[in-house]
């Protein structure tokens, strides 16, 4: 799932492993906020199935409702057993993760839990971590619960920050480990090799 800032290259690197035999799997579907979005355009013109489902207008629990119903309606039609956000910066509705308890994933450009929260996407991410001066920052693979940012996690990887580093320059680095992540714990589900306990993820050797 995107929205309107997915760019599609974490949904094409996940394709790319299921291509060539990394992930054991198949993209059913991919579904955005809006239909102008750059990861829906890559994903159709790669022969996906496509959907969009706009965010509610309103903002009662009634416009919540018929959006998380439309969602589950797109993700049951198309039989998904693993949700993959990208780019999809809004709260993903309590209907869903109910839904797919331990079956939705989202990877996250710093290393939580820094960094992370609220309007933290993009390049607000790489500034911040710029500015409060840490060396290191990454990026985060992890479960998805009713909070930002805050579900179990599966995977990191660290990327340095350099002195000269700007929020641009860092997140090309910081992409690149994302690539790799975001596919190896895609292919570690559905290998059935991850296991939830508590905040703790273990893999299976």
């Amino acid at each position: 799932m995107s929205g309107r800032h997915g760019r599609g290259s974490n949904m094409q690197a996940i394709v790319d492993a299921c291509q060539d035999g990394r992930i054991d799997g198949q993209i059913v579907t991919v579904i955005g906020n809006f239909a102008s979005s750059p990861a829906l355009h890559r994903a159709a013109g790669i022969g996906l199935r496509t959907a969009t489902v706009p965010s509610p207008k309103g903002s009662t629990d009634h416009d919540e409702h018929l959006y998380s119903e439309a969602l589950l309606a797109e993700l049951r039609a198309a039989d998904a057993e693993l949700i993959c956000l990208a780019g999809y910066v809004r709260k993903l509705p309590t209907a869903i993760v109910s839904a797919y308890p331990g079956r939705v994933m989202n990877i996250h450009n710093a290393l939580l839990p820094s960094f992370g929260g609220k309007g933290m996407y993009g390049g607000h991410v790489h500034q911040a971590v710029i500015d409060y001066g840490v060396k290191f920052s990454g990026c985060t693979v992890h479960f998805v619960d009713e909070n930002y940012d805050s579900g179990p996690i599966i995977l990191q990887e660290t990327v340095p920050v350099e002195d000269d580093d700007t929020a641009e320059t860092l997140a090309a680095r910081v992409l690149i480990a994302e690539h790799r992540s975001y596919p190896r714990a895609v292919a570690l589900f559905a290998a059935g090799k991850l296991r939830i306990e508590g905040r703790r993820v273990f893999t299976a050797k």
